[in-house]
């Protein structure tokens, strides 16, 4: 299976609550390198690198029930790898 990137602007209210930590220790969960970036708008932006199932799973926890805070709404893109990532970080 060839790797994909997942880019996904997550939207409601997910900072300060350990948003991007639950999202990095799913991420490492699943094999998967990254980062969860929070942005003045209140939005989080969570780029990962990895298999495709693996990153469907990702975003499915990103629109599960069980994150911290509140996710109203979550907008992806699928790209192909870009590579220069290691370990999954949180900015």
């Amino acid at each position: 299976m060839t790797d994909e990137r997942l880019t996904a602007w997550v939207h409601g209210q997910v900072q300060g609550v350990g948003f991007r930590w639950w999202t990095r220790s799913r991420a490492l969960e699943l094999g998967l390198v990254g980062s969860a970036t929070n942005h003045a708008d209140g939005r989080v932006l969570v780029v990962a690198e990895g298999a495709r199932d693996r990153l469907e799973q990702l975003l499915s926890a990103l629109r599960g029930r069980s994150t911290p805070g509140t996710v109203t709404l979550v907008v992806e893109s699928w790209d192909p790898p870009r590579g220069g990532l290691s370990g999954f970080v949180e900015r």
